[in-house]
Protein backbone atom coordinates (compact mmCIF):
# COMPACT_ATOMS: atom_id res chain seq x y z
CA UNK A 1 0.00 0.00 0.00
CA UNK A 2 0.94 3.66 -0.45
CA UNK A 3 1.20 5.86 2.61
CA UNK A 4 0.53 9.54 1.89
CA UNK A 5 1.89 12.06 4.35
CA UNK A 6 0.71 15.65 3.96
CA UNK A 7 3.57 17.70 5.39
CA UNK A 8 3.53 21.51 5.89
CA UNK A 9 6.41 23.41 4.30
CA UNK A 10 6.85 25.58 7.39
CA UNK A 11 8.01 22.49 9.33
CA UNK A 12 10.79 21.50 6.89
CA UNK A 13 13.48 23.03 9.13
CA UNK A 14 11.78 22.57 12.49
CA UNK A 15 13.77 21.33 15.48
CA UNK A 16 13.47 17.70 16.51
CA UNK A 17 10.31 16.72 18.31
CA UNK A 18 6.91 15.10 17.92
CA UNK A 19 4.59 15.24 14.92
CA UNK A 20 1.06 16.37 15.76
CA UNK A 21 -1.70 15.74 13.25
CA UNK A 22 -4.50 13.43 12.28
CA UNK A 23 -4.97 10.12 10.48
CA UNK A 24 -7.63 10.45 7.79
CA UNK A 25 -10.24 7.77 8.45
CA UNK A 26 -10.72 5.27 5.66
CA UNK A 27 -7.56 6.44 3.90
CA UNK A 28 -3.97 5.40 4.36
CA UNK A 29 -3.02 9.04 4.81
CA UNK A 30 -1.83 11.33 7.56
CA UNK A 31 -1.97 15.13 7.84
CA UNK A 32 0.89 16.71 9.81
CA UNK A 33 -0.16 19.99 11.43
CA UNK A 34 2.70 20.97 13.76
CA UNK A 35 5.93 19.82 15.38
CA UNK A 36 6.33 19.94 19.17
CA UNK A 37 9.93 20.82 20.00
CA UNK A 38 12.23 19.04 22.40
CA UNK A 39 12.46 19.40 25.40
CA UNK A 40 8.94 18.55 26.50
CA UNK A 41 7.15 16.55 29.17
CA UNK A 42 4.97 13.76 27.72
CA UNK A 43 2.21 14.36 30.27
CA UNK A 44 1.97 18.04 29.32
CA UNK A 45 1.93 17.09 25.62
CA UNK A 46 -0.99 14.70 26.21
CA UNK A 47 -2.85 17.34 28.19
CA UNK A 48 -2.27 19.98 25.49
CA UNK A 49 -3.41 17.67 22.68
CA UNK A 50 -6.54 16.74 24.65
CA UNK A 51 -7.27 20.46 25.14
CA UNK A 52 -6.80 21.24 21.43
CA UNK A 53 -8.94 18.25 20.52
CA UNK A 54 -11.82 19.68 22.52
CA UNK A 55 -11.46 23.19 21.09
CA UNK A 56 -11.08 22.23 17.43
CA UNK A 57 -13.26 19.14 17.26
CA UNK A 58 -10.50 17.34 15.29
CA UNK A 59 -9.18 13.96 16.38
CA UNK A 60 -5.63 15.23 16.97
CA UNK A 61 -2.94 12.78 17.96
CA UNK A 62 0.81 12.26 18.00
CA UNK A 63 1.65 10.75 14.62
CA UNK A 64 5.30 10.02 15.31
CA UNK A 65 8.66 11.71 15.66
CA UNK A 66 10.62 14.26 13.64
CA UNK A 67 14.42 14.25 13.72
CA UNK A 68 16.48 17.18 12.49
CA UNK A 69 20.30 16.84 12.69
CA UNK A 70 21.82 19.25 15.17
CA UNK A 71 25.08 19.45 17.11
CA UNK A 72 24.87 18.01 20.63
CA UNK A 73 21.77 15.89 19.86
CA UNK A 74 23.37 12.75 18.48
CA UNK A 75 21.10 10.35 20.42
CA UNK A 76 17.91 12.31 19.77
CA UNK A 77 16.61 9.97 17.05
CA UNK A 78 16.73 6.86 19.27
CA UNK A 79 15.15 8.81 22.15
CA UNK A 80 12.24 9.91 19.98
CA UNK A 81 11.81 6.36 18.67
CA UNK A 82 11.33 5.10 22.22
CA UNK A 83 8.46 7.54 22.77
CA UNK A 84 6.20 5.27 20.75
CA UNK A 85 5.58 3.34 23.98
CA UNK A 86 4.31 6.49 25.73
CA UNK A 87 2.14 7.58 22.78
CA UNK A 88 0.75 4.25 21.52
CA UNK A 89 -0.38 4.35 17.88
CA UNK A 90 -1.33 1.79 15.30
CA UNK A 91 1.50 3.18 13.18
CA UNK A 92 4.39 5.28 14.46
CA UNK A 93 6.01 7.53 11.88
CA UNK A 94 9.72 8.22 12.20
CA UNK A 95 10.65 11.10 9.91
CA UNK A 96 14.23 12.28 9.71
CA UNK A 97 16.17 14.65 7.52
CA UNK A 98 19.83 14.44 6.61
CA UNK A 99 22.12 17.41 6.20
CA UNK A 100 22.56 18.53 2.60
CA UNK A 101 19.44 16.72 1.35
CA UNK A 102 16.00 18.06 0.63
CA UNK A 103 14.12 14.79 0.99
CA UNK A 104 13.08 13.02 4.19
CA UNK A 105 13.40 9.46 5.31
CA UNK A 106 10.41 7.71 6.78
CA UNK A 107 10.32 4.59 8.89
CA UNK A 108 6.99 3.22 9.95
CA UNK A 109 5.44 -0.22 10.24
CA UNK A 110 1.85 -1.29 10.43
CA UNK A 111 0.99 -4.94 10.81
CA UNK A 112 4.52 -5.94 9.88
CA UNK A 113 4.17 -4.55 6.34
CA UNK A 114 6.22 -1.67 5.05
CA UNK A 115 4.33 0.89 2.99
CA UNK A 116 5.57 2.90 0.05
CA UNK A 117 5.67 6.50 1.29
CA UNK A 118 4.81 9.66 -0.67
CA UNK A 119 5.31 13.06 0.92
CA UNK A 120 2.89 15.75 -0.22
CA UNK A 121 4.08 19.20 0.86
CA UNK A 122 1.52 21.97 1.25
CA UNK A 123 1.51 25.62 2.32
CA UNK A 124 -0.35 25.55 5.61
CA UNK A 125 -1.50 29.16 5.58
CA UNK A 126 -3.02 28.94 2.10
CA UNK A 127 -4.74 25.62 2.78
CA UNK A 128 -6.21 26.89 6.05
CA UNK A 129 -7.56 30.11 4.54
CA UNK A 130 -8.82 28.60 1.29
CA UNK A 131 -12.30 27.33 0.49
CA UNK A 132 -12.30 24.23 -1.70
CA UNK A 133 -14.93 24.17 -4.46
CA UNK A 134 -15.90 21.07 -6.45
CA UNK A 135 -14.25 20.72 -9.83
CA UNK A 136 -16.42 21.74 -12.77
CA UNK A 137 -16.30 20.06 -16.19
CA UNK A 138 -13.70 17.52 -15.15
CA UNK A 139 -13.29 13.82 -14.41
CA UNK A 140 -11.37 13.76 -11.11
CA UNK A 141 -10.14 10.72 -9.24
CA UNK A 142 -12.91 9.67 -6.77
CA UNK A 143 -10.36 8.71 -4.10
CA UNK A 144 -8.59 12.08 -4.37
CA UNK A 145 -11.88 13.93 -4.37
CA UNK A 146 -12.93 12.29 -1.11
CA UNK A 147 -9.51 12.82 0.46
CA UNK A 148 -8.81 16.47 -0.36
CA UNK A 149 -11.87 17.93 1.44
CA UNK A 150 -10.84 16.04 4.57
CA UNK A 151 -7.29 17.42 4.33
CA UNK A 152 -8.54 20.99 3.84
CA UNK A 153 -11.14 20.56 6.58
CA UNK A 154 -8.57 19.17 9.03
CA UNK A 155 -6.21 22.12 8.53
CA UNK A 156 -9.05 24.65 8.68
CA UNK A 157 -10.66 23.25 11.82
CA UNK A 158 -7.29 23.04 13.61
CA UNK A 159 -7.03 26.83 13.83
CA UNK A 160 -6.83 26.83 17.68
CA UNK A 161 -3.63 24.79 17.35
CA UNK A 162 -1.99 27.67 15.47
CA UNK A 163 -2.68 30.32 18.13
CA UNK A 164 0.38 29.29 20.18
CA UNK A 165 3.56 31.08 19.08
CA UNK A 166 7.08 31.40 20.45
CA UNK A 167 6.20 34.49 22.50
CA UNK A 168 3.64 32.63 24.65
CA UNK A 169 4.69 31.33 28.07
CA UNK A 170 3.74 27.73 27.54
CA UNK A 171 5.60 24.54 28.43
CA UNK A 172 4.90 23.27 24.89
CA UNK A 173 6.66 24.91 21.93
CA UNK A 174 5.44 24.25 18.39
CA UNK A 175 6.37 24.97 14.80
CA UNK A 176 3.56 25.88 12.43
CA UNK A 177 2.77 28.71 10.04
CA UNK A 178 2.15 31.20 12.89
CA UNK A 179 4.88 30.04 15.25
CA UNK A 180 6.95 33.20 14.59
CA UNK A 181 4.01 35.39 15.56
CA UNK A 182 0.31 35.55 14.91
CA UNK A 183 -1.00 37.60 12.01
CA UNK A 184 -3.18 40.49 13.06
CA UNK A 185 -4.12 44.09 12.43
CA UNK A 186 -4.95 46.76 14.98
CA UNK A 187 -7.32 48.43 12.50
CA UNK A 188 -9.20 45.18 11.91
CA UNK A 189 -9.54 44.54 15.64
CA UNK A 190 -10.81 48.09 16.25
CA UNK A 191 -13.33 47.67 13.44
CA UNK A 192 -14.52 44.41 14.96
CA UNK A 193 -15.05 46.10 18.32
CA UNK A 194 -16.88 49.05 16.73
CA UNK A 195 -19.01 46.95 14.39
CA UNK A 196 -21.28 45.58 17.14
CA UNK A 197 -22.79 48.92 18.35
CA UNK A 198 -22.96 50.22 14.76
CA UNK A 199 -24.83 47.10 13.65
CA UNK A 200 -27.23 47.35 16.58
CA UNK A 201 -27.94 51.03 15.85
CA UNK A 202 -28.45 50.37 12.12
CA UNK A 203 -30.73 47.43 12.86
CA UNK A 204 -32.85 49.57 15.21
CA UNK A 205 -33.19 52.36 12.61
CA UNK A 206 -34.05 49.91 9.83
CA UNK A 207 -36.59 48.14 12.05
CA UNK A 208 -38.26 51.46 12.85
CA UNK A 209 -38.35 52.43 9.17
CA UNK A 210 -39.68 49.01 8.16
CA UNK A 211 -42.60 49.52 10.57
CA UNK A 212 -43.47 53.04 9.34
CA UNK A 213 -42.83 52.77 5.60
CA UNK A 214 -45.26 49.89 4.84
CA UNK A 215 -48.13 51.87 6.37
CA UNK A 216 -47.35 54.82 4.10
CA UNK A 217 -46.78 52.73 0.98
CA UNK A 218 -49.95 50.64 1.50
CA UNK A 219 -52.06 53.58 0.38
CA UNK A 220 -53.24 52.75 -3.15
CA UNK A 221 -51.72 55.73 -5.05
CA UNK A 222 -48.42 55.40 -3.18
CA UNK A 223 -48.31 51.66 -3.80
CA UNK A 224 -48.81 52.18 -7.54
CA UNK A 225 -46.24 54.98 -7.77
CA UNK A 226 -43.60 53.11 -5.74
CA UNK A 227 -43.95 50.03 -7.97
CA UNK A 228 -43.25 52.13 -11.09
CA UNK A 229 -40.34 54.22 -9.81
CA UNK A 230 -36.84 52.78 -10.04
CA UNK A 231 -35.78 54.91 -7.07
CA UNK A 232 -38.26 53.21 -4.74
CA UNK A 233 -37.20 49.78 -5.95
CA UNK A 234 -33.53 50.60 -5.36
CA UNK A 235 -34.31 52.05 -1.93
CA UNK A 236 -36.15 48.90 -0.85
CA UNK A 237 -33.33 46.78 -2.23
CA UNK A 238 -30.67 48.70 -0.29
CA UNK A 239 -32.77 48.57 2.87
CA UNK A 240 -33.05 44.81 2.61
CA UNK A 241 -29.30 44.39 2.11
CA UNK A 242 -28.47 46.76 4.95
CA UNK A 243 -30.55 44.55 7.22
CA UNK A 244 -28.51 41.55 6.06
CA UNK A 245 -25.15 43.27 6.62
CA UNK A 246 -26.05 44.87 9.96
CA UNK A 247 -27.45 41.66 11.41
CA UNK A 248 -25.60 40.96 14.70
CA UNK A 249 -25.67 37.21 14.05
CA UNK A 250 -22.34 35.79 12.94
CA UNK A 251 -22.04 34.20 9.50
CA UNK A 252 -22.09 30.45 10.01
CA UNK A 253 -21.17 29.23 6.51
CA UNK A 254 -18.67 30.34 3.90
CA UNK A 255 -21.38 31.32 1.41
CA UNK A 256 -23.17 33.41 4.03
CA UNK A 257 -19.93 35.19 4.91
CA UNK A 258 -19.08 35.84 1.26
CA UNK A 259 -22.59 37.18 0.62
CA UNK A 260 -22.31 39.59 3.54
CA UNK A 261 -18.83 40.69 2.45
CA UNK A 262 -19.91 41.22 -1.16
CA UNK A 263 -22.92 43.28 -0.07
CA UNK A 264 -20.80 45.39 2.27
CA UNK A 265 -18.10 46.07 -0.35
CA UNK A 266 -20.75 46.81 -2.98
CA UNK A 267 -22.49 49.26 -0.66
CA UNK A 268 -19.17 50.90 0.29
CA UNK A 269 -18.10 51.31 -3.35
CA UNK A 270 -21.57 52.55 -4.27
CA UNK A 271 -21.57 55.24 -1.58
CA UNK A 272 -17.97 56.22 -2.39
CA UNK A 273 -18.78 56.70 -6.07
CA UNK A 274 -21.89 58.67 -5.07
CA UNK A 275 -19.84 61.00 -2.84
CA UNK A 276 -17.34 61.53 -5.66
CA UNK A 277 -20.23 62.44 -7.95
CA UNK A 278 -21.59 64.89 -5.36
CA UNK A 279 -18.17 66.51 -4.89
CA UNK A 280 -17.82 66.89 -8.67
CA UNK A 281 -21.32 68.29 -9.19
CA UNK A 282 -21.11 70.94 -6.47
CA UNK A 283 -17.79 72.35 -7.66
CA UNK A 284 -17.54 75.36 -9.97
CA UNK A 285 -21.34 75.81 -9.98
CA UNK A 286 -21.91 72.79 -12.23
CA UNK A 287 -25.49 72.51 -10.93
CA UNK A 288 -26.30 75.99 -12.24
CA UNK A 289 -24.63 75.27 -15.59
CA UNK A 290 -26.64 72.06 -15.91
CA UNK A 291 -29.88 73.89 -15.07
CA UNK A 292 -29.11 76.58 -17.65
CA UNK A 293 -28.46 73.87 -20.26
CA UNK A 294 -31.54 71.75 -19.50
CA UNK A 295 -34.26 74.17 -20.65
CA UNK A 296 -32.55 75.07 -23.98
CA UNK A 297 -32.00 71.34 -24.57
CA UNK A 298 -35.73 70.70 -24.02
CA UNK A 299 -36.54 73.52 -26.46
CA UNK A 300 -34.16 72.04 -29.03
CA UNK A 301 -35.75 68.59 -28.71
CA UNK A 302 -39.22 70.12 -29.06
CA UNK A 303 -38.10 72.02 -32.16
CA UNK A 304 -36.74 68.82 -33.69
CA UNK A 305 -40.02 67.04 -32.95
CA UNK A 306 -41.97 69.88 -34.57
CA UNK A 307 -39.80 69.64 -37.68
CA UNK A 308 -40.33 65.88 -37.71
CA UNK A 309 -44.11 66.33 -37.52
CA UNK A 310 -44.02 68.96 -40.27
CA UNK A 311 -42.14 66.46 -42.40
CA UNK A 312 -44.73 63.77 -41.66
CA UNK A 313 -47.57 66.16 -42.51
CA UNK A 314 -46.13 66.66 -46.00
CA UNK A 315 -44.96 63.85 -48.27
CA UNK A 316 -42.38 61.91 -46.19
CA UNK A 317 -39.95 59.98 -48.39
CA UNK A 318 -42.30 60.54 -51.34
CA UNK A 319 -45.08 58.46 -49.79
CA UNK A 320 -48.71 59.26 -50.62
CA UNK A 321 -50.46 59.89 -47.30
CA UNK A 322 -54.14 60.44 -46.49
CA UNK A 323 -54.11 64.22 -46.23
CA UNK A 324 -57.09 64.61 -43.89
CA UNK A 325 -55.90 62.04 -41.35
CA UNK A 326 -52.31 63.27 -41.71
CA UNK A 327 -53.30 66.85 -40.86
CA UNK A 328 -55.45 65.76 -37.90
CA UNK A 329 -52.70 63.61 -36.38
CA UNK A 330 -50.00 66.21 -37.03
CA UNK A 331 -51.93 69.05 -35.38
CA UNK A 332 -52.88 66.78 -32.49
CA UNK A 333 -49.23 65.95 -31.75
CA UNK A 334 -48.10 69.56 -32.32
CA UNK A 335 -50.59 70.68 -29.68
CA UNK A 336 -49.11 68.18 -27.22
CA UNK A 337 -45.62 69.50 -27.89
CA UNK A 338 -46.86 73.04 -27.28
CA UNK A 339 -48.32 71.96 -23.93
CA UNK A 340 -45.09 70.24 -22.98
CA UNK A 341 -42.94 73.28 -23.79
CA UNK A 342 -45.28 75.50 -21.77
CA UNK A 343 -44.91 73.13 -18.82
CA UNK A 344 -41.10 73.16 -19.11
CA UNK A 345 -40.96 76.96 -19.19
CA UNK A 346 -43.33 77.12 -16.23
CA UNK A 347 -40.94 74.91 -14.23
CA UNK A 348 -37.74 76.60 -15.42
CA UNK A 349 -37.34 78.93 -12.37
CA UNK A 350 -37.34 75.89 -10.07
CA UNK A 351 -35.08 73.63 -12.14
CA UNK A 352 -31.85 74.65 -10.41
CA UNK A 353 -33.33 74.14 -6.94
CA UNK A 354 -34.73 70.74 -7.96
CA UNK A 355 -31.35 69.66 -9.36
CA UNK A 356 -29.61 70.88 -6.22
CA UNK A 357 -31.72 68.62 -3.99
CA UNK A 358 -31.64 65.77 -6.49
CA UNK A 359 -27.83 65.91 -6.51
CA UNK A 360 -27.77 65.30 -2.77
CA UNK A 361 -29.42 61.92 -3.36
CA UNK A 362 -26.07 60.68 -4.67
CA UNK A 363 -24.91 60.60 -1.02
CA UNK A 364 -27.01 57.44 -0.72
CA UNK A 365 -24.99 55.86 -3.51
CA UNK A 366 -24.33 56.08 -7.22
CA UNK A 367 -27.04 53.48 -7.89
CA UNK A 368 -29.62 55.69 -6.17
CA UNK A 369 -28.56 58.62 -8.35
CA UNK A 370 -28.75 56.47 -11.50
CA UNK A 371 -32.21 55.20 -10.54
CA UNK A 372 -33.30 58.79 -10.01
CA UNK A 373 -31.84 59.67 -13.43
CA UNK A 374 -33.95 56.91 -14.99
CA UNK A 375 -37.10 58.27 -13.33
CA UNK A 376 -36.28 61.85 -14.39
CA UNK A 377 -35.70 60.64 -17.95
CA UNK A 378 -39.10 58.94 -17.93
CA UNK A 379 -40.68 62.15 -16.64
CA UNK A 380 -38.95 64.43 -19.17
CA UNK A 381 -39.84 62.15 -22.07
CA UNK A 382 -43.43 61.61 -21.01
CA UNK A 383 -44.68 63.41 -24.15
CA UNK A 384 -42.77 60.91 -26.32
CA UNK A 385 -44.41 58.11 -24.39
CA UNK A 386 -47.83 59.68 -24.98
CA UNK A 387 -47.10 59.95 -28.71
CA UNK A 388 -46.10 56.29 -28.76
CA UNK A 389 -49.27 55.22 -26.91
CA UNK A 390 -51.53 57.21 -29.24
CA UNK A 391 -49.81 55.89 -32.36
CA UNK A 392 -49.74 52.32 -31.06
CA UNK A 393 -53.45 52.34 -30.14
CA UNK A 394 -54.46 53.76 -33.49
CA UNK A 395 -52.27 51.33 -35.42
CA UNK A 396 -53.44 48.38 -33.28
CA UNK A 397 -57.12 49.23 -33.92
CA UNK A 398 -56.43 49.43 -37.66
CA UNK A 399 -54.57 46.10 -37.80
CA UNK A 400 -57.12 44.23 -35.71
CA UNK A 401 -59.97 45.76 -37.71
CA UNK A 402 -58.39 44.64 -40.98
CA UNK A 403 -57.81 41.11 -39.66
CA UNK A 404 -61.43 40.85 -38.45
CA UNK A 405 -62.81 42.11 -41.77
CA UNK A 406 -60.51 39.73 -43.66
CA UNK A 407 -62.10 36.82 -41.78
CA UNK A 408 -65.51 38.22 -42.80
CA UNK A 409 -64.58 37.89 -46.51
CA UNK A 410 -63.63 34.27 -45.98
CA UNK A 411 -66.85 33.44 -44.12
CA UNK A 412 -65.10 33.08 -40.77
CA UNK A 413 -65.39 34.69 -37.38
CA UNK A 414 -63.52 34.61 -34.06
CA UNK A 415 -65.25 32.52 -31.37
CA UNK A 416 -64.57 34.35 -28.11
CA UNK A 417 -65.81 31.55 -25.88
CA UNK A 418 -63.76 28.76 -27.45
CA UNK A 419 -60.84 30.99 -28.50
CA UNK A 420 -60.77 29.75 -32.10
CA UNK A 421 -61.88 30.66 -35.63
CA UNK A 422 -65.24 29.15 -36.69
CA UNK A 423 -67.25 29.26 -39.93
CA UNK A 424 -70.07 31.77 -40.18
CA UNK A 425 -72.59 32.83 -42.86
CA UNK A 426 -73.07 36.56 -43.52
CA UNK A 427 -75.86 38.29 -45.41
CA UNK A 428 -75.38 40.77 -48.25
CA UNK A 429 -75.61 43.93 -46.09
CA UNK A 430 -72.92 42.71 -43.73
CA UNK A 431 -70.60 41.89 -46.62
CA UNK A 432 -71.22 45.31 -48.21
CA UNK A 433 -70.51 47.24 -45.00
CA UNK A 434 -67.49 45.06 -44.31
CA UNK A 435 -66.12 45.78 -47.79
CA UNK A 436 -66.49 49.54 -47.28
CA UNK A 437 -64.81 49.46 -43.84
CA UNK A 438 -62.02 47.21 -45.10
CA UNK A 439 -61.30 49.59 -47.99
CA UNK A 440 -61.25 52.64 -45.69
CA UNK A 441 -58.93 51.02 -43.13
CA UNK A 442 -56.66 49.67 -45.83
CA UNK A 443 -56.10 53.11 -47.37
CA UNK A 444 -55.61 54.70 -43.91
CA UNK A 445 -53.08 52.05 -42.86
CA UNK A 446 -49.95 53.67 -44.42
CA UNK A 447 -50.59 56.94 -42.57
CA UNK A 448 -51.18 55.32 -39.17
CA UNK A 449 -48.29 52.87 -39.72
CA UNK A 450 -45.84 55.68 -40.50
CA UNK A 451 -46.75 57.68 -37.39
CA UNK A 452 -46.58 54.49 -35.32
CA UNK A 453 -43.18 53.57 -36.73
CA UNK A 454 -41.65 57.00 -36.08
CA UNK A 455 -42.89 57.31 -32.50
CA UNK A 456 -42.01 53.68 -31.72
CA UNK A 457 -38.41 54.36 -32.76
CA UNK A 458 -38.31 57.44 -30.52
CA UNK A 459 -39.75 55.41 -27.65
CA UNK A 460 -37.18 52.64 -28.17
CA UNK A 461 -34.34 55.18 -27.97
CA UNK A 462 -35.60 56.29 -24.54
CA UNK A 463 -36.14 52.69 -23.45
CA UNK A 464 -32.62 51.68 -24.51
CA UNK A 465 -31.13 54.57 -22.52
CA UNK A 466 -33.13 53.53 -19.45
CA UNK A 467 -32.05 49.92 -20.05
CA UNK A 468 -28.37 50.93 -19.99
CA UNK A 469 -28.95 52.82 -16.73
CA UNK A 470 -30.78 49.84 -15.19
CA UNK A 471 -28.04 47.44 -16.27
CA UNK A 472 -25.42 49.73 -14.69
CA UNK A 473 -27.37 49.74 -11.43
CA UNK A 474 -27.74 45.98 -11.57
CA UNK A 475 -24.00 45.55 -12.23
CA UNK A 476 -23.03 47.63 -9.17
CA UNK A 477 -25.62 45.89 -6.99
CA UNK A 478 -24.90 42.30 -7.95
CA UNK A 479 -21.25 42.13 -8.99
CA UNK A 480 -19.23 40.24 -6.30
CA UNK A 481 -16.47 42.82 -5.76
CA UNK A 482 -15.09 41.19 -2.62
CA UNK A 483 -14.93 37.74 -4.22
CA UNK A 484 -13.30 39.17 -7.33
CA UNK A 485 -10.74 40.98 -5.18
CA UNK A 486 -9.90 37.70 -3.47
CA UNK A 487 -9.60 36.00 -6.85
CA UNK A 488 -7.19 38.65 -8.16
CA UNK A 489 -4.99 39.30 -5.11
CA UNK A 490 -5.39 36.12 -3.00
CA UNK A 491 -6.43 33.50 -5.50
CA UNK A 492 -5.75 30.65 -3.06
CA UNK A 493 -8.73 31.73 -0.95
CA UNK A 494 -11.09 30.41 -3.63
CA UNK A 495 -9.74 27.01 -4.67
CA UNK A 496 -10.99 24.67 -7.37
CA UNK A 497 -9.03 21.47 -6.81
CA UNK A 498 -5.26 21.14 -6.59
CA UNK A 499 -2.38 20.13 -8.81
CA UNK A 500 0.78 18.22 -7.90
CA UNK A 501 4.33 18.66 -9.14
CA UNK A 502 7.48 16.76 -8.30
CA UNK A 503 9.45 18.61 -5.64
CA UNK A 504 12.25 16.18 -4.94
CA UNK A 505 13.21 12.77 -6.23
CA UNK A 506 16.50 11.80 -4.59
CA UNK A 507 17.82 8.21 -4.42
CA UNK A 508 17.19 6.58 -1.07
CA UNK A 509 14.34 8.93 -0.16
CA UNK A 510 10.59 8.73 -0.83
CA UNK A 511 8.89 10.73 -3.57
CA UNK A 512 8.17 14.34 -2.61
CA UNK A 513 5.31 16.22 -4.29
CA UNK A 514 4.23 19.84 -3.96
CA UNK A 515 0.49 20.50 -3.71
CA UNK A 516 -0.46 23.78 -5.43
CA UNK A 517 -3.95 25.25 -5.25
CA UNK A 518 -5.85 25.84 -8.49
CA UNK A 519 -7.72 29.16 -8.26
CA UNK A 520 -11.38 29.33 -9.15
CA UNK A 521 -12.16 30.62 -12.64
CA UNK A 522 -13.33 34.23 -12.87
CA UNK A 523 -16.57 33.28 -14.62
CA UNK A 524 -17.37 30.78 -11.90
CA UNK A 525 -16.58 33.31 -9.16
CA UNK A 526 -19.17 35.67 -10.64
CA UNK A 527 -21.69 32.86 -11.09
CA UNK A 528 -21.21 31.46 -7.57
CA UNK A 529 -21.02 34.64 -5.51
CA UNK A 530 -23.21 37.03 -7.47
CA UNK A 531 -25.52 38.86 -5.10
CA UNK A 532 -29.28 38.28 -5.53
CA UNK A 533 -30.76 41.56 -6.70
CA UNK A 534 -33.55 43.20 -8.61
CA UNK A 535 -32.23 42.82 -12.12
CA UNK A 536 -33.34 44.46 -15.32
CA UNK A 537 -34.49 41.87 -17.82
CA UNK A 538 -36.52 41.92 -21.03
CA UNK A 539 -40.12 41.20 -20.14
CA UNK A 540 -40.67 39.11 -23.27
CA UNK A 541 -38.52 37.15 -25.66
CA UNK A 542 -37.21 38.96 -28.72
CA UNK A 543 -39.59 37.01 -30.98
CA UNK A 544 -42.59 37.96 -28.83
CA UNK A 545 -41.33 41.56 -28.72
CA UNK A 546 -41.13 41.76 -32.52
CA UNK A 547 -44.61 40.27 -32.77
CA UNK A 548 -45.99 42.92 -30.42
CA UNK A 549 -44.27 45.67 -32.41
CA UNK A 550 -45.83 44.40 -35.63
CA UNK A 551 -49.32 44.16 -34.11
CA UNK A 552 -49.05 47.54 -32.39
CA UNK A 553 -49.41 46.26 -28.83
CA UNK A 554 -47.89 48.32 -26.03
CA UNK A 555 -44.45 47.12 -25.00
CA UNK A 556 -42.77 47.43 -21.62
CA UNK A 557 -39.35 45.96 -22.43
CA UNK A 558 -37.77 46.39 -19.00
CA UNK A 559 -38.92 45.14 -15.64
CA UNK A 560 -37.41 44.51 -12.23
CA UNK A 561 -37.10 40.88 -11.31
CA UNK A 562 -35.54 39.16 -8.31
CA UNK A 563 -32.68 36.89 -9.30
CA UNK A 564 -32.42 33.83 -7.07
CA UNK A 565 -28.87 32.52 -6.79
CA UNK A 566 -28.18 29.52 -4.62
Amino acid sequence: MVLKIFFPQCCNKADSGLLVGRWIPGQNSAVVLAVIHYPFIPGQVKQYIHQMRGQSGVDLTVLGSWSMPKEGQEGMESFLRDLSTIFPQGQWLQLSREMGKIGFRCEGEKGGEKDKVIFIHYEQRKVMLSQLHPIENGVPDPQTESQLPQVFGTVCQSEPLFFLDKYDDSPVKLTHWQSEGREGSIIVELMKQASTPVCLLTTWILTLSSVCLPRILNVRPMRFISSKLSTCVQLSYRTEHLQTVSSPTRATTHNHFMRKANIFVSFFVDVSLGLLLVSWMYRENRIGKLANTLVPAADHIAKELEELLQWLMGAPAGLKMNRALDQVLGRFFLYHIHLWISYIHLMSPFVEMILWYVGLSACLGLTFALSLLSDITALLTFHIYCFYVYGARLYCMTVYGLSSLWRLFRGKKWNVLRQRVDSCSYDLDQLFIGTLLFTILLFLLPTTALYYLVFTLLRLVVVMFQGVVHLSVDFINSFPLFSMGLRLFRSYRLAEGVKFRVLCEEPGTPLHLMMDINPLKVSRVVQTYRTPTYSCYPKDSWLALCKKLFLGELIYPWRYKTTKID
